[in-house]
Order: structure tokens, then C-alpha cells, then sequence
């Protein structure tokens, strides 16, 4: 019979227990599926976010399209700027619902918080999803041959010959964009709050929304219909819209990593 140390102070297995947030619920890494109605309760948590403070809310959208205007006037990196900017931005937004999330406040600083907290890794985030974009246009830059360039630098003449063939492709980019969307939905927040490397941010992304497509297909019906009636006004319901938006993918991200 082995000998025991009646001093030795009591032992306890810690590398067996879960991580666990401030709230007391459990991380999922690769996410997990919930129920179709959530899609629903997401925009709903979105819009109670935004209650909480919609006069900042509306600044930091205003704020984040003056950033982007600026950024589509600067010559060369015009057109891979929005796909630089989008994950530090949205990151910065996903702090801001966290610090709502736990009783504080959101302020403007949190719109640039993410690109100081995890930059360079939120830009290779970016830079992932442009190469990934860039991809799902293969179809429409072979149909459109040299007038690709132009369409892409927003010349209006360059949409000016719409065929069979253009439409063709441009619903196969579409279709191809989706897997993208669904790899950027969720890397800003798993980058920037759980320090997950860029590449397998994107890959975590994915899986989880591929294990909630009817709750997502709930939710993207709903915000069309939401979208339709914010344009009514002159457009002015986008000022709320976009915060509740946002909002919105914090609360699909608590959802699915997180359980308990």
C-alpha cells in the first residue's frame, strides 16, 4: 500500500475544467448549433443593445462612414481598403457590445479599440477575406474580360452591356461570397476576445454558422424586410438599422460560443 502524506494540502485536477467567461458560461471553440428561432432573438438582444444607448450608436456609424468615404478617395488602395478596414472596425464594435454586455459603457473609442487591441492580426483578417473575394469574382472578371477593371473602379459604362451571361455569373459570385461571409461573420470577435489566430478565426467562423444555417436563413429574411422598411424614410432608418445590425452579430456570436 502506497504511503500518503496526511500534510499534503489537497490536489484538484484544474487543466480538467472548461474556461469560463465573467457570467459563468462555458466557451465553445467550434461553436454550437441553436434553435432556428434564435435568428429572431439575436436581432431582438441587437435592438435591446442599442436602446441602451442609441445617440452613441448612431455616432459610430456616422463615424465609420466618414472613415470609409475618406478611405475610397485615397488613390490605389481604394478598393481593398473597406476589406482592411471592416474586421478592426467590427471588432471594436464587438468590445463596445461586450462593455454593454457587462453593465459598462459604450463610447466612440471602442470603434478603433479592436485595431489596438489585436491589429495586425484583424488585418490579416482583412487581408484573407479580400484573396477570398477576389476568388468568388473569378466568374464575373471572365465574362467581362477587360471591362472587369472598370467595373471594379465603379465606372458606370462598364455596366452599361448587361447580358445572360453577366447576370450567370454574377449569381455565382454571389453564391460563391457566401462561404466568405460565413468565414468573416465571427473572426473579429473570436481575434480580438479570444485571441484565436487569424486563420483559424476564419475557420471556427465557418463551421459555426455551417451548424446554424436555418437560424441564419430566419435571420437574414428578417433583417431584408427590416432593411426595406428602414429605406423607406430617405433612408434615414439605416442610422438605426446598422447599429441594431451589429448589435446583432455580438449577440449571434454569445449565442452559438457560449452554452451554460
Amino acid at each position: 500500500m502506497a504511503d500518503v502524506n496526511p500534510y499534503r494540502p489537497p490536489a484538484s485536477h484544474v487543466e480538467d475544467v472548461s474556461p469560463r467567461v465573467s457570467d459563468g458560461r462555458n466557451f465553445v471553440a467550434a461553436g454550437r448549433a441553436v434553435a432556428a428561432g434564435q435568428g429572431w432573438v439575436w436581432i431582438a438582444r441587437g435592438w435591446d443593445l442599442f436602446k441602451r444607448q442609441g445617440g452613441t450608436w448612431v455616432l459610430l456609424v456616422l463615424l465609420a462612414g466618414v472613415i470609409f468615404i475618406a478611405a475610397s478617395l485615397v488613390p490605389l488602395i481604394n478598393w481593398v481598403a473597406p476589406s482592411l478596414l471592416i474586421p478592426g472596425l467590427s471588432a471594436g464594435v464587438m468590445l463596445g457590445c461586450k462593455a454593454l454586455d457587462d453593465g459598462d459603457r459604450l463610447t466612440v473609442s471602442h470603434l478603433f479599440a479592436g485595431f489596438q487591441a489585436r491589429g495586425s492580426a484583424l488585418v490579416m483578417v482583412g487581408l484573407a477575406g479580400f484573396v477570398m473575394y477576389l476568388i468568388a469574382m473569378i466568374p464575373v472578371a471572365i465574362v467581362m474580360g477587360g471591362k472587369f477593371v472598370a467595373m471594379m473602379s465603379g465606372d458606370p459604362a462598364a455596366f452599361a452591356d448587361f447580358g445572360p451571361g453577366f447576370l450567370l455569373a454574377v449569381l455565382v459570385t454571389l453564391a460563391i461570397s457566401v462561404p466568405v461571409y460565413m468565414s468573416l461573420w465571427f473572426a473579429p470577435a473570436l481575434v480580438t476576445l479570444h485571441d484565436v489566430a487569424p486563420l483559424a478565426a476564419l475557420r471556427q467562423s465557418f463551421g459555426a454558422c455551417l451548424k446554424n444555417i436555418v437560424p441564419f436563413l430566419l435571420y437574414g429574411v428578417i433583417f431584408m424586410a427590416l432593411g426595406i422598411v428602414a429605406m423607406i424614410p430617405l433612408g434615414l432608418g439605416l442610422l438605426v438599422l446598422m447599429p441594431v445590425f451589429f448589435a446583432s452579430v455580438y449577440a449571434s456570436y454569445r449565442d452559438i460560443f457560449f452554452e451554460g
